[in-house]
């Protein structure tokens, strides 16, 4: 394997590696046309298809989103618009069961900390109270929520996507399945 410079440091999801966003590979990246020793593994919303195929470096320098004209995930909630573009075209996003949305909070994007299921959230009883009020939303039954809540799986489904702000440092999720 190619020997790797250090990744990039992305402010809203600062262990890509880690959560499964960006993983070692010796695969050429196709905007900066380098093996550097990475690959994206995330979705990518451009015209073209991509799967597997930038580096993280053409991600955080916006390369890959100017040339491709691509979005790495979308920005849920009102933040500025420099907020947004970071998060959304110079930032790994991360692989979901529905389209997945970038958690807000204290007027800027949230730190992405990564699938969690339950056992994860149990210290986060704000994150737990997000995704209860989610399901509340589409009228979940108390005793339907409850099992919901339980049956969340960090490494199956249901999985919670969970955020930490970076202001206030409370903890932020939603949840899915297929």
């Amino acid at each position: 394997m190619h020997s790797a410079a250090p990744l990039p440091h992305f402010p809203y999801h600062p262990d890509p590696v880690a959560t499964g966003s960006i993983a070692p590979s010796d695969a050429e990246c196709i905007c900066c046309e380098r093996v550097r020793g990475f690959i994206y593994l995330g979705p990518v919303y451009a015209v073209d298809e991509i799967e597997e195929e930038l580096c993280p470096w053409c991600i955080a320098d916006g390369s890959a989103a100017e040339r491709f004209e691509a979005q790495f995930t979308e920005v849920e909630g009102v933040i500025p618009h420099d907020a947004v573009r970071a998060i959304e075209q110079r930032t790994p996003g991360f692989s979901g069961w529905q389209q997945e949305r970038w958690l807000t909070h204290c007027g800027d994007g949230a730190i992405f900390r990564g699938h969690a299921g339950a056992a994860e959230l149990a210290s986060h009883p704000d994150a737990l109270a997000a995704i209860e009020a989610d399901l509340n939303k589409y009228g979940f039954a108390p005793a339907q929520v409850n099992q919901f809540m339980s049956s969340l799986d960090k490494g199956g489904q249901p999985t919670a996507y969970a955020f930490e702000c970076r202001i206030c440092g409370v903890w932020l999720a939603y949840a899915d399945f297929t």
